[in-house]
Order: C-alpha cells, then sequence, then structure tokens
C-alpha cells in the first residue's frame, strides 16, 4: 500500500500539467502496480500449488511414543493412566476428524444445477482406499499396538513377586497388630472388622482390569467408524490388527 502512494504522488509532482494528463498517468500507473502485484500472487499460488491424492505424512496424527516399560511406570497408575489417556485422545477419540482429513477435496468445479432441488441429506463421503490403508498401517494399528504392549507387560508385572514393595513391612506389622488385638462384637460390633492394606500388585492387576475392558470398548467404537468410512472387509478389531500383524511382522499378545 506505501508503495502505491509513493508510485502515486511521484505521479503528480512530475506531470501537473492538465487534469486529463495527470489523470490518465495516474491511472496508467495504477493499472501497471494492480499487474505487478496480481502477477506476484498468482505466481506463489501456482509455485504452491501440489495436487495430491494423498495427505502429507507430516500432518498425519502422530501418537505419543510409547514409554520405557519398567515396573516402576506400572506402579504409577497416574502415568500409566495418562499415557493411555493421551494415546486414545489421539487417535480413537477423534477418529472422526481424523477420518475427515483422509479426504481429498473435490477436483471438479462447481455445477450451478446442484442447487437447482433439494436433495436428501448424504451418507459420509467415502475415503479413498489407499489413504485409509495409510491410516491404519502408519497410525491406528501401531497406536493400538503399542497400547496392548504396554497393558501386557503391566498385567505380567500384577502377577509376579514384587520384592521392592515399600509397603511390605508396613503390611506385615499390620497383620501383626491385628492377631493381638481382642475382638468383642458385645462391646464394640465394628471390631471384627480389619481391612489390610493391598499390596500394590494387586491395585494394579484391577487398573489392567479396567483398562482392558475400556480398550476394547473404544477400538470397538472406533473400528465401526473405519468400516464405515473405508469400506473395511475385516468384521472385528481384532481380525484387522491380526491381519496387520502378521504382513509386517510384529509380534503381540491380547491375552
Amino acid at each position: 500500500l506505501d508503495s502505491c502512494i509513493a508510485r502515486r504522488s511521484a505521479a503528480t509532482v512530475l506531470f501537473p500539467g492538465t487534469s486529463g494528463n495527470y489523470s490518465q498517468k495516474t491511472w496508467a500507473t495504477s493499472v501497471n502496480l494492480a499487474g505487478i502485484l496480481w502477477k506476484k500472487e498468482s505466481s506463489s499460488v501456482a509455485a504452491g500449488a501440489k495436487p495430491s491424492n494423498s495427505l502429507p505424512s507430516d500432518i498425519m496424527t502422530q501418537p505419543p511414543p510409547q514409554p520405557h516399560l519398567t515396573p516402576q511406570f506400572c506402579f504409577s497408575a497416574g502415568s500409566l493412566r495418562d499415557f493411555l489417556r493421551l494415546s486414545r485422545a489421539s487417535i480413537d477419540d477423534s477418529i472422526t476428524q481424523n477420518l475427515n482429513a483422509l479426504v481429498t477435496p473435490a477436483r471438479a468445479g462447481f455445477d450451478p444445477t446442484s442447487t437447482a432441488q433439494r436433495t436428501p441429506r448424504a451418507f459420509p463421503r467415502q475415503i479413498d482406499p489407499q489413504a485409509c490403508q495409510n491410516f491404519k498401517d502408519k497410525a491406528l494399528f501401531p497406536t493400538w499396538h503399542a497400547r496392548a504392549e504396554v497393558l501386557h507387560y503391566c498385567g505380567v508385572v500384577a502377577t509376579s513377586p514384587d520384592p521392592d514393595d515399600p509397603e511390605a513391612l508396613l503390611r506385615q506389622i499390620e497383620e501383626a497388630k491385628d492377631k493381638e488385638r481382642v475382638v468383642d462384637e458385645r462391646l464394640d460390633p465394628y471390631s471384627a472388622r480389619f481391612f489390610p492394606r493391598e499390596p500394590r500388585t494387586k491395585q494394579l492387576a484391577m487398573l489392567i482390569r479396567q483398562e482392558k475392558g475400556v480398550e476394547n470398548i473404544v477400538r470397538t467404537r472406533t473400528w465401526g467408524m473405519v468400516k464405515q468410512r473405508c469400506g473395511e472387509s475385516a468384521d472385528t478389531w481384532e481380525e484387522a490388527l491380526e491381519s496387520w500383524r502378521q504382513r509386517t511382522g510384529v509380534k503381540g499378545d491380547e491375552r
């Protein structure tokens, strides 16, 4: 804008002749500037246009990296829940948005006759099969596999001996005190109640059972959306995930 103003003022100073000449020169200068700006914009758009049938890999949804699996990670309920929550949020909870991002805009121009009559609301558009396959192979199935590996590992930790349990000595002291208590329900009807401190392995086992139930619900819902939009032939997510593992050579355990 400043350059346009500068050129217009320069034209006024250099050509102070009749109003007709001045107007003609000013109009010509404006046209030339508009032509330059239009050519620059058009060339930049043309240079940046790269038609493609699939989305670039750098804008595909990226799940969180798999954590380093240690017993300490499993026994930290907050860390375990955070990983599962972020992993589900990046892929499963936003599955509709992720699938919509795979839809390639129409290449044909707008048809004015399409507004001549009312048409019923169409179902969601089918996605290009190759784009769907890339999404499943690079985002969906690896994310499911990573969560399955974490749940399986922590399930093994929950059923293994825990010699480093920091509360083991405290539980032994509480159990010894409980044996010395005198239970007389006539004087205290609640004296027979004793709530021992649960080992952290038992707490972890309960958490793993809950998260596996949630995982099954989440994957069933996600796979239903994928089948609807991608026309997937596999009936269940278990079959699809196992087929992906066989194709890629990835080993897993869903027990």
